[in-house]
Protein backbone atom coordinates (compact mmCIF):
# COMPACT_ATOMS: atom_id res chain seq x y z
CA UNK A 1 0.00 0.00 0.00
CA UNK A 2 2.79 2.49 0.72
CA UNK A 3 4.49 1.87 -2.61
CA UNK A 4 0.96 2.70 -4.44
CA UNK A 5 0.80 5.50 -2.27
CA UNK A 6 4.38 6.60 -3.16
CA UNK A 7 4.22 5.68 -6.70
CA UNK A 8 0.62 8.06 -6.70
CA UNK A 9 3.29 10.77 -5.32
CA UNK A 10 5.33 11.04 -8.11
CA UNK A 11 3.05 10.28 -10.72
CA UNK A 12 1.29 13.68 -9.42
CA UNK A 13 4.46 15.40 -8.48
CA UNK A 14 5.57 15.13 -12.59
CA UNK A 15 1.64 16.58 -13.84
CA UNK A 16 2.48 19.63 -11.23
CA UNK A 17 6.23 20.23 -12.25
CA UNK A 18 7.19 24.01 -12.73
CA UNK A 19 7.60 24.36 -17.28
CA UNK A 20 11.16 25.71 -16.40
CA UNK A 21 12.15 21.93 -16.19
CA UNK A 22 12.86 20.54 -19.43
CA UNK A 23 10.45 17.78 -20.33
CA UNK A 24 13.37 15.13 -19.98
CA UNK A 25 13.99 16.27 -16.58
CA UNK A 26 10.35 15.83 -15.32
CA UNK A 27 9.61 12.24 -17.33
CA UNK A 28 13.31 11.11 -15.68
CA UNK A 29 12.54 12.00 -12.23
CA UNK A 30 9.13 10.17 -12.01
CA UNK A 31 10.20 6.96 -13.61
CA UNK A 32 12.92 7.37 -11.11
CA UNK A 33 11.45 7.62 -8.41
CA UNK A 34 8.23 4.95 -9.48
CA UNK A 35 11.34 2.73 -9.92
CA UNK A 36 13.57 3.67 -6.46
CA UNK A 37 9.95 3.42 -4.80
CA UNK A 38 9.48 -0.45 -6.38
CA UNK A 39 13.01 -1.68 -5.40
CA UNK A 40 13.74 0.65 -2.67
CA UNK A 41 11.04 1.98 -0.91
CA UNK A 42 10.88 5.87 0.36
CA UNK A 43 14.74 5.87 0.01
CA UNK A 44 14.72 4.60 -2.92
CA UNK A 45 12.30 6.87 -4.42
CA UNK A 46 13.94 9.59 -3.50
CA UNK A 47 17.26 8.58 -5.07
CA UNK A 48 15.51 7.39 -7.82
CA UNK A 49 13.62 10.83 -8.65
CA UNK A 50 17.54 12.81 -8.39
CA UNK A 51 19.11 9.92 -10.41
CA UNK A 52 16.15 10.44 -13.44
CA UNK A 53 15.74 13.60 -13.49
CA UNK A 54 19.58 14.04 -13.96
CA UNK A 55 19.72 11.69 -16.43
CA UNK A 56 16.69 12.56 -18.50
CA UNK A 57 18.27 15.94 -18.64
CA UNK A 58 20.77 14.34 -20.58
CA UNK A 59 20.51 15.89 -24.29
CA UNK A 60 19.17 13.62 -26.87
CA UNK A 61 21.02 14.22 -30.23
CA UNK A 62 19.28 15.26 -33.19
CA UNK A 63 17.88 13.43 -36.14
CA UNK A 64 20.09 12.28 -38.71
CA UNK A 65 19.09 14.48 -41.53
CA UNK A 66 19.56 17.97 -39.03
CA UNK A 67 23.57 16.22 -38.78
CA UNK A 68 23.59 15.85 -42.34
CA UNK A 69 22.28 18.84 -43.24
CA UNK A 70 24.76 21.04 -40.48
CA UNK A 71 27.74 18.95 -42.32
CA UNK A 72 27.19 20.43 -45.64
CA UNK A 73 26.50 24.21 -44.89
CA UNK A 74 29.37 25.78 -46.06
CA UNK A 75 31.50 27.86 -43.73
CA UNK A 76 31.30 31.15 -43.40
CA UNK A 77 33.72 33.45 -45.10
CA UNK A 78 33.97 35.03 -41.24
CA UNK A 79 35.48 33.29 -38.42
CA UNK A 80 34.02 32.88 -35.51
CA UNK A 81 36.58 32.09 -32.67
CA UNK A 82 35.42 31.35 -29.41
CA UNK A 83 37.98 30.62 -26.77
CA UNK A 84 35.72 29.01 -24.08
CA UNK A 85 35.57 25.30 -24.12
CA UNK A 86 32.45 24.43 -26.62
CA UNK A 87 30.17 21.92 -24.67
CA UNK A 88 27.27 19.92 -25.05
CA UNK A 89 24.37 21.18 -22.75
CA UNK A 90 26.08 24.54 -22.36
CA UNK A 91 24.76 27.83 -23.88
CA UNK A 92 26.70 29.63 -26.54
CA UNK A 93 27.57 33.10 -26.22
CA UNK A 94 25.03 35.31 -26.53
CA UNK A 95 26.27 37.63 -29.31
CA UNK A 96 27.00 33.75 -31.49
CA UNK A 97 24.50 34.42 -34.31
CA UNK A 98 22.82 31.07 -34.83
CA UNK A 99 21.25 30.14 -38.70
CA UNK A 100 17.79 27.60 -38.26
CA UNK A 101 17.42 24.34 -39.73
CA UNK A 102 14.57 25.19 -42.65
CA UNK A 103 13.12 22.28 -42.52
CA UNK A 104 13.48 21.65 -38.36
CA UNK A 105 13.40 24.82 -36.37
CA UNK A 106 13.96 22.86 -33.24
CA UNK A 107 17.42 23.18 -34.24
CA UNK A 108 19.94 25.80 -35.44
CA UNK A 109 23.52 25.74 -36.15
CA UNK A 110 26.50 27.83 -36.26
CA UNK A 111 30.61 27.32 -37.40
CA UNK A 112 32.52 27.71 -34.25
CA UNK A 113 36.46 27.32 -34.18
CA UNK A 114 35.76 25.72 -37.89
CA UNK A 115 33.77 23.14 -36.70
CA UNK A 116 29.81 23.44 -36.79
CA UNK A 117 28.09 23.60 -33.85
CA UNK A 118 24.08 22.66 -33.70
CA UNK A 119 22.23 24.50 -31.06
CA UNK A 120 18.85 25.21 -29.31
CA UNK A 121 17.96 28.82 -30.89
CA UNK A 122 16.15 29.30 -28.48
CA UNK A 123 18.73 29.03 -25.78
CA UNK A 124 21.79 28.61 -27.82
CA UNK A 125 22.39 25.53 -25.83
CA UNK A 126 24.76 23.18 -27.91
CA UNK A 127 23.24 19.85 -28.59
CA UNK A 128 25.96 18.37 -30.42
CA UNK A 129 29.40 19.29 -31.96
CA UNK A 130 30.35 17.98 -35.15
CA UNK A 131 34.35 17.33 -35.47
Amino acid sequence: MYKILLVSSALALSSLASNALADGAVTGAAGGAITGAIVGGPVGAAIGGVAGGVAGAVIDPPPREVVTYVQQQPAPTASVVVQEPIVVGKPLPADVVVTPVPDNPKYAYTVINNRHVIVEPRTHRVVQVIE
